[in-house]
């Protein structure tokens, strides 16, 4: 069994040194009584000289291939993209910006447009001077009563289920001209 072995490693070593002698140069068998067989690239390397038996291997022709060029792979397809995001938008629809409300109590109606429409868990907001009017509703108008005299700026925010703004409209400024009582 270890006598196979041997032969089995003794293969495997010249393989080795065959697969290299390209790049090496010569290679020998050296059989020896004490060494057993041993492959190098150098004759005197092994042993008295006088108890062993140099030969030189004859090399056949390395094996060798040129690289196959890899075929250029279509580009892979994505299953569908995704779809780009659409902005939330809220627009102040009326009253138009700089728009004056006419003398009277300072009552006037507000409405808002919004894009894409509002998701389940979203309201809208109307803030007036930076306070909210009224509660977050799904409602796009709301109604104004007893507005003071003077320039108001109103906004539309877009709210989440969290109370967070999601995206808010330009402010529209209105002025309101009650009269007044003049006290002499």
């Amino acid at each position: 069994m270890s006598r196979n072995l041997s032969k089995f490693a003794c293969s495997a070593v010249a393989a080795v040194l065959l697969s290299s002698s390209a790049v090496q140069g010569q290679i020998y068998k050296i059989t020896d009584e004490k060494e057993g067989v041993v492959f190098t690239d150098r004759p005197d390397s092994i042993g008295d000289g006088d108890t062993q038996k140099v030969e030189e291997v004859e090399l056949q022709d390395l094996n060798t291939a040129s690289p196959i060029a890899s075929p250029t792979l279509p580009a892979r397809k994505s299953e569908s993209p995704a779809p780009k995001p659409v902005p939330l938008t809220v627009e102040s629809s009326s009253p138009a910006n700089e728009a004056t409300i006419a003398m009277g109590p300072g009552n006037f109606s507000v409405s808002a447009s919004v894009t894409p429409p509002l998701a389940s868990n979203e309201r809208l907001l109307l803030t007036m001077d930076g306070q909210p009017v009224g509660n977050p509703q799904t409602g796009q108008s709301w109604f104004i009563e007893g507005a003071l005299r003077g320039p108001h700026d109103l906004v539309v925010e877009r709210t989440s289920s969290s109370g967070k703004t999601v995206a808010s409209s330009d402010p529209v400024r209105v002025y309101v001209l009650r009269p007044s009582i003049l006290r002499r």
